[in-house]
């Protein structure tokens, strides 16, 4: 693929070896975290294409107990409502060996996120930098829920933005709140899961457009990307 060289692309056969690849590329890097730090933090999108991968991940033999996992973003409902990133992250991943990671929620039961996340911050801040991240990517060329047109995305751009931020995207029905474009960015270990040839497609696009534009450019340095069909 043309665009960023410092970029690494894997194009998979189909999506069950992608599943099984990426799991254990994912588990290999929090192992290798493992031997030089106490913990390792891995954050992870919601939605239904890491569920495979998750699957397979949560059976990984790693110090799991020292692993601190949280989305990427979230929509503000509960974690028991059927749209909540935390409740898929919950029930697929956090299984077998991995239940013993922490999970550390980026919602809190107030009706504005803005309210509560200085202290969700300084929850997080002890994780960062991310040492493991998986990022999803939109035809529209968002990730996590940095959302072209949003409103707060051009705060969730800057380069000096807090840890999380709050946006309202177009035609959605919550809120959302998101780690912002320098911490995903500023990630050990990236990597991003795409499917279908609208996704790669797009993401060539986006390789060319500025990040106000198509989000997911603010990330794409020295990240690797797993595809297929």
């Amino acid at each position: 693929m043309a665009g960023d060289k410092t970029m690494k692309f894997i194009d998979y056969a189909d999506r069950e070896m992608l599943a099984l690849d990426v799991a254990t590329v994912l588990a290999d890097d929090l192992k290798t975290h493992l031997l030089h730090h106490d913990f390792a933090s891995f954050a992870v999108p919601g939605g239904t294409s890491p569920g495979p991968i998750f699957d397979v991940l949560c059976a990984a033999d790693l110090d799991w107990g020292r692993v601190r996992v949280f989305p990427t973003d979230e929509r503000w409902v509960p974690q028991e409502h059927e749209r909540s990133n935390g409740r898929l992250i919950c029930d697929r991943l956090l299984h077998a060996r991995a239940v013993a990671a922490t999970f550390l929620p980026i919602y809190a039961p107030v009706d504005q996120p803005e309210d509560v996340l200085a202290d969700i911050e300084a929850m997080l801040l002890p994780e960062l930098p991310i040492s493991v991240l998986m990022l999803g990517m939109g035809v529209d060329m968002h990730t996590a829920s940095l959302f072209p047109g949003a409103e707060g995305l051009a705060a969730a751009l800057d380069p000096n933005a807090p840890v999380l931020t709050a946006l309202r995207p177009d035609d959605m029905p919550e809120r959302r709140v998101s780690l912002t474009a320098r911490v995903l960015d500023g990630a050990l270990c990236k990597h991003l899961l795409i499917y279908g040839a609208d996704k790669r497609a797009a993401l060539e696009r986006a390789m060319s457009l500025p990040p106000e534009e198509a989000p997911i450019n603010a990330v794409l340095s020295e990240t690797t990307v797993h595809w297929a069909e």
